[in-house]
């Protein structure tokens, strides 16, 4: 049985010393990019390999791009050879965070064709809450030889957003709090707002009190909701930067509302042109 969307930490403890399974810690700070490494090297899951945002899973930022480029994809496949990862693998990616970093590999893995890939619900917190084992022991790496699959139509690009927009056959989900989505709050970006004609969806609200992924009905009745007469194949996700977005997509998938795509570039990106509209509170 393979795992596409959402797993649990009693499966994957299961399941931990599978050659066939490959783990990926994930767990960053946009505050300092420095402390998921550090969290990594004084106690993770065991055999788990780590994955750090801006060097792994991102590319050197540019005048033009927003905070998490894409990363080459070559360079990210070798690097999934590196850690053990074959077409065949099994893999489980886990944070700290509810899956808002994790979720972007799990997404960027799917974009090169391997499906097998499941986001931790929960994440490490409840992982621990269940007591199971935690290490700070790095694992012995057996490379492979991971082959892409890549499927550029997952994600658009600014320029498509704007025409798909203009003809309104998208419907465009901003997964950031509603506090930033209106303007009246902007900690990381230099220009606050969001893009006109989305929708606001924070990606907080697919989890329960306890950090975990609401029951895979109630998230479709939430979307549903959201999308009306839309279908998850033109919907749109974006946040500030590609990375949360990835949540609201995987919510949508593991309820069944398969197809919806990516904004990439996101909000600091979108900001960079200075012809391309804003919207705020005053102007949504």
């Amino acid at each position: 049985m393979s795992y596409k969307t959402l797993i649990s930490s009693q499966t994957l403890y299961q399941q931990i010393n599978n050659p066939k399974w490959i783990i990926i810690d994930c767990r960053f700070s946009l505050a300092d990019s420095t402390v998921g490494h550090y969290a990594y090297r004084h106690g993770h899951i065991p055999q788990a390999r780590y994955a750090d945002l801006n060097k792994h899973l991102s590319s050197e930022i540019r005048s033009y791009t927003g905070r998490h480029p894409l990363p080459n994809f070559s360079v990210l496949c070798k690097q999934l050879g590196n850690w053990g990862i074959s077409n065949d693998t099994q893999v489980v990616v886990y944070d700290d965070a509810g899956g808002a970093f994790a979720g972007r590999l799990w997404w960027l893995l799917r974009c090169l064709g391997h499906e097998q890939v499941a986001v931790l619900d929960g994440g490490f917190t409840a992982w621990q809450k269940q007591n199971l084992p935690i290490t700070t022991a790095l694992p012995t790496l057996k490379p492979k030889v991971f082959r892409a699959y890549l499927n550029p139509k997952l994600w658009l690009s600014a320029l498509e957003v704007e025409n798909a927009l203009a003809s309104k056959t998208i419907r465009l989900i901003d997964a950031r709090t509603p506090e930033r989505f209106r303007g009246e709050q902007e900690p990381i970006d230099p220009v606050a707002g969001h893009i006109p004609g989305a929708i606001n969806r924070a990606f907080q609200l697919n989890l329960n009190h306890e950090g975990l992924f609401l029951p895979a009905d109630e998230l479709k009745n939430h979307f549903k909701r959201i999308l009306g007469p839309i279908s998850p194949e033109k919907t749109v996700h974006y946040c500030g930067s590609g990375v949360t977005a990835c949540h609201n997509l995987l919510a949508m998938e593991h309820a069944g509302l398969t197809g919806s795509k990516l904004y990439a570039g996101a909000w600091s990106e979108w900001i960079t042109n200075p012809n391309r509209s804003i919207g705020t509170s005053k102007s949504a």
